[in-house]
């Protein structure tokens, strides 16, 4: 089978082609694709960790199985050291943002994964449904990591928040912060999902055994919560 493998920055400079069309053989993965190329470009090997992979334009896992006239694209960090801000319909992998984010100057890499439960608000959830401005999300979503740099010396930021319908025990939304000491990335990496629920536009409609809701954006949540906080504060006082 035919594949089209697309190369940039680095990865284009040591393979010397933007672009290679190879004849493959039935049931290769990406990462098996990217095996290949490390073994033929030896100087890929350091790089090769630190690589996204891409599918007829989309993210993908290692383990993805290519077929007849897929384009597949191996994915340098992005200049600046932001290397993902995504809104996604596919389940999330943690592994990945971890691969992501890591490098050489990285004494620590802080992470959060948010998970459907099954019981919110005293009712039984079934599932949730989550839907999103993609675009505006991403930009946001970029807002924050700007914000994070701001006020801590991390080295790499990823940010994915995953839409559509989620069952119990999925994963919902995923960070991974990699700075050279754990005190930034724990501390950035708190500050992130706070700021993610308080302005990134995603919306959740809980589906209960009793009925469902449109819950509204996770603005409203994350003011509900700031609200009981402050109502437990005065409480104590």
């Amino acid at each position: 089978m035919k594949i089209r493998v697309k190369l940039f920055a680095s990865v284009k400079d040591i393979v010397g082609r933007r672009e290679v069309v190879l004849d493959l053989p039935e049931g290769i993965t990406a990462a098996g694709l990217l095996e290949r190329f490390a073994a033929d470009y030896p100087a890929l090997r350091g790089l090769a960790p630190s690589l996204l992979l891409a599918v007829n334009r989309e993210y993908v896992e290692g383990n993805r199985m290519l077929s007849e006239g897929d384009e597949v694209a191996f994915i340098p960090p992005v200049s600046g050291g932001v290397d993902l801000y995504e809104v996604t319909e596919a389940p999330l992998s943690l592994d990945r943002l971890v691969a992501a984010v890591s490098q050489n100057t990285s004494g620590a890499v802080a992470s959060f994964l948010g998970i459907v439960r099954e019981f919110a608000r005293g009712r039984q959830v079934r599932h949730l449904e989550y839907d999103a401005y993609p675009e505006m999300a991403t930009g946001t979503m970029r807002q924050i990591g700007d914000e994070i740099r701001a006020r801590w010396p991390v080295d790499r930021i990823a940010m994915v928040h995953r839409i559509g319908r989620l069952t119990i025990g999925e994963a919902s939304v995923a960070i991974a912060i990699a700075a050279p000491h754990r005190h930034e990335a724990l501390q950035a990496c708190a500050y992130a999902i706070e700021r993610v629920k308080e302005i990134v536009p995603i919306w959740k409609k809980e589906v209960w055994t009793d009925g469902a809701e449109w819950i509204g954006s996770t603005v409203d949540e994350y003011q509900e919560r700031k609200r009981e906080a402050e109502s437990r504060s005065r409480s104590r006082s």
